[in-house]
């Protein structure tokens, strides 16, 4: 069968599912999100531009089933709407630096916001803001959350401290994190597919990727009681503090 259509070599496809499946594997385990546990290994093999579009439609397809199985999004939707409204004009601004910025400093970029994440995820600090101050920072927290998802791929930053310093409840938590992903990945689509990035075949791979993607979360699930599931949470927060700094360190041997 005639594949050269397809942008990607036998080697770079290997790659592509191999880190779909582990990605989905500790997400299954963990709970930790899979775009984030793909984008700098991907990054590294592929480069920033060409992985952002691989990872849209898994990871969009399961942040629409976690927020389908958290229940009603009606209240969510009603406290957090100026907050995901404000991340749509982030998110076309940060495509629009990552066509306008050098790739590896747009990686390099990615890394630190990895490295931030992982510190923040592994050190769990207490964090509280009052009703005031939350009404007030919905607006800047979604437009840089935006703008930071738009840029780098990331959608955790600074939306995943924010809404935690809330002390909702956990279903509430869920859901209003999956929008926020959510808002971003359409928004992601919208803008990927206007710069020429997200094309058919490269939505094709993409698809195709949702096989290892499910395997790997099903997996992932049923070795949780054999793992202990916060030792190995902490082996890939590791990992991906590593592998920011090696996006960060590449940006200074590039010529």
């Amino acid at each position: 069968m005639d594949v050269s259509w397809i942008p990607f070599s036998e080697t770079q496809l290997l790659i592509i599912y191999v880190v779909f499946f582990g990605a989905a594997l500790a997400k299954g385990i963990t709970g930790l999100g899979f775009s984030t546990a793909c984008l700098p290994f991907l990054v590294l093999a592929l480069g920033l531009r060409e992985t952002l579009p691989l990872l849209l439609l898994p990871s969009l397809s399961s942040n629409v089933l976690v927020m389908r199985d958290a229940g009603p999004l009606k209240a969510t939707v009603s406290r957090f709407w100026p907050m995901f409204l404000a991340q749509i004009p982030g998110v076309f601004l940060g495509l629009w630096l990552l066509n306008w910025l050098d790739g590896g400093l747009a990686a390099a970029i990615l890394g630190t916001v990895l490295i931030v994440y992982c510190v923040f995820a592994l050190a769990r600090p207490a964090l509280y803001l009052s009703s005031a101050t939350a009404r007030y920072l919905r607006l800047p927290c979604g437009f840089v959350t935006g703008s930071v998802n738009g840029l780098t791929g990331s959608q955790v930053m600074p939306v995943m401290p924010y809404l935690l310093s809330l002390q909702l409840q956990p279903q509430q938590l869920v859901q209003a994190i999956n929008a926020s992903f959510t808002v971003s990945s359409v928004m992601m689509v919208i803008g990927l597919t206007q710069l020429g990035l997200l094309t058919v075949p490269v939505a094709v791979v993409s698809i195709v990727g949702l096989i290892p993607v499910y395997f790997g979360i099903k997996i992932g699930s049923r070795l949780r009681e054999k793992f202990s599931p916060e030792m190995f949470r902490k082996l890939v927060l590791f990992t991906l503090i590593g592998l920011g700094g090696v996006l960060i360190m590449r940006l200074g041997f590039m010529p």
